[in-house]
């Protein structure tokens, strides 16, 4: 297995329920963490979404392991960050493997969703 250039730093984010004073809740994300990753794009597509048309890329993105239960250890339903504020790419996790015998890296399979 080829060693991943990890050229890239990412912000792990996981979602959570806050309430929101009123008798409900609202999501947020709350930061785990920063990783350095290797990303490779994949097919890409569109869909309709609440707000109209959406475009979806697939992504393979790379990091250095971690053991289970750690929260440096992504897993699916958490997302990937990339940059700050409105101008920052978001990458939803959809599934984690580890890529070699050793288990010294993992692979994400994650989609980035934007607004066409």
């Amino acid at each position: 297995m080829k060693v991943p250039r990890l050229t890239m730093t990412l912000t792990l984010e996981t979602q959570l329920r806050e309430p929101d004073r009123m008798g409900g809740y609202r999501m947020v994300w709350r930061d785990e963490g920063r990783l350095g990753a290797e990303m490779r794009s994949g097919a890409g597509g569109e869909r309709f979404a609440e707000v109209g048309m959406e475009s979806v890329v697939s992504w393979r993105i790379s990091v250095r392991s971690a053991p289970s239960g750690d929260p440096r250890r992504p897993r699916p339903g958490q997302r990937f960050r990339m940059g700050e504020g409105r101008r920052a790419r978001r990458f939803r996790i959809e599934a984690v493997s580890e890529s070699d015998p050793a288990g010294r890296w993992l692979i994400c399979v994650a989609k980035e969703e934007m607004q066409a």
